[in-house]
């Protein structure tokens, strides 16, 4: 008795090898996945009614002898044409599948054959009404299991005679729905995977369309953040110029820029707005501009930047803020007046007694609070003195070991190089700064600015 289960399970199980075979095939045809997608055309219905109308045929010959009944699968393949294609290609293979059936012969015969048919007209049902969405692995299973049940059901209502019909139905009717249902499962199983993966890959594909937008739209912010920025740098009578931006994403908070002022003189600024991307991008562009209407419409340095903080107060609604530095550079009388809102002091190297000034002055950040007080300080600059204007992505620079590039490796490089030009201090800088991370992603945005008294 245990060896003739095994034996029949054994049998189950060739049978479910074949079907998980078919519907893996199936399922990787062009014409599935046009069915799937509900771009239906003659064409693929045809091929889609045949190819289930023969799964049909072969459910019939691949019945399985259980207790002396055959438990046939016929009616899988129009369930699943029903439930992924709808009414048309369900009743197509329960057509083909239900006609073999029907010449095949027997009392049993034409309640059979239009058993099959019904079966790919309920899953073609079940597809209209829900819209074309598949129904489900339980579903789907729960669907099959209750169409044998309406087939055998079916069948005692239609074949004569009744006794014989009634026998057969005790004997197949609990293999005809577990075989079902289990060709079910399988079939069910793979389209839900496959409906799983298309979606995963739409997914996966609108995420890289979404990100290559963004990365678009980075990049031409990019070029209207660098269009703020100076494109050339100006010409100074008795000193040299020379500045850096690098952004550590594709838009930054840091600026610098040099104002045209009245009687050979120029304003210098630098700055860094707290936070990094897109809003410190648009907040520097507003500060940027802020800063350099006033400095055209006032003579005193700190009243520059105290009516810029004003207004930039006003407008600011992110909590953000901004550091600066903002300078007016004599180049008749080589001073140099500044107030330091917040900011990295500049570092002052003097020529005559190799010195290193920290250009300090009393003042907070721009834009925290509506009314500040700046203080104004005024320095005199004589050949070979050099100011190193400098945002905190350079002194805080981080390497792979979590060391921060610091002030102390920034002075000594200035020490050392001192009597380079403006420009190759800007690179002796950027280069060491840039070889102390190593692979360490830039942390924060890096800003230079050199001014060299000739």
């Amino acid at each position: 008795m245990v060896a003739s289960i095994v034996e029949l399970l054994l049998m189950l199980v060739e049978k479910m090898c074949v079907i998980v075979v078919v519907a893996y095939l199936i399922t990787r045809t062009t014409y599935f996945e046009e069915i799937l997608e509900k771009k239906f055309t003659l064409k693929n219905r045809a091929i889609l009614i045949l190819i289930f109308g023969l799964v049909s045929i072969f459910g019939t010959y691949a019945g399985i002898e259980i207790f002396g009944a055959i438990a046939n699968i016929r009616d899988l393949g129009p369930m699943i044409a029903g439930l992924i294609g709808g009414p048309v290609i369900g009743v197509g293979a329960g057509l083909i599948g239900g006609v073999h059936r029907y010449f095949l012969g027997g009392f049993t015969g034409v309640p059979c054959s239009i058993a099959t048919v019904l079966a790919g007209l309920f899953g073609g049902i079940i597809y209209l009404a829900r819209k074309g969405k598949f129904i489900g692995v339980p579903g789907a299973v729960l669907f099959a299991a209750l169409e044998e049940s309406f087939h055998m059901v079916f069948a005692l209502l239609i074949a004569k005679p009744y006794s014989e019909v009634l026998m057969i139905v005790k004997e197949t009717s609990i293999p005809m729905i577990f075989s079902n249902s289990l060709g079910m499962l399988i079939f069910a199983f793979i389209i839900a995977n496959l409906i799983k993966e298309r979606e995963t890959a739409e997914e996966r594909d609108q995420y890289f369309d979404e990100l290559e937008r963004k990365r678009h739209e980075l990049q031409i912010a990019r070029d209207i953040q660098q269009s703020f920025l100076p494109d050339a740098i100006p010409h100074l009578k008795g000193f040299e110029l020379a500045a850096l931006n690098l952004p550590a994403r594709e838009v930054g908070g840091d600026f610098y820029d040099f104002i045209p002022l009245p009687e050979d003189e120029i304003g210098l600024t630098i700055a860094d707005v707290s936070g990094k991307g897109v809003p410190a991008a648009l907040f520097m562009a507003l500060s940027r501009t802020i800063v350099r209407a006033n400095a055209t419409r006032n003579t005193r340095v700190a009243d520059v930047i105290r009516d810029a903080n004003r207004l930039i107060t006003a407008y600011s609604k992110s909590s953000m803020f901004v550091t600066l530095f903002y300078a007016r550079l004599d180049e008749n009388e080589k001073t140099l007046t500044y107030v330091n809102a917040g900011h990295n002091p500049p570092v002052l190297f003097k020529e005559d007694n190799r010195d290193l000034i920290l250009l300090k002055a009393k003042g907070i950040a721009l834009g925290a609070i509506e009314d500040i007080e700046l203080e104004e300080r005024t320095i005199k600059l004589e050949e070979g003195d050099m100011v190193i204007f400098y945002t905190d992505g350079v002194t805080e620079a981080i390497n792979g070991k979590e060391e921060q590039f610091g002030e102390e490796r920034l002075f000594k490089l200035i020490r050392e190089n001192h009597t380079v030009s403006a420009q190759d201090m800007i690179e002796k800088i950027k280069n060491e700064v840039l070889s102390f991370c190593g692979d360490a992603p830039q942390f924060d945005d890096i800003t230079l600015m050199v001014l060299k008294a000739k």
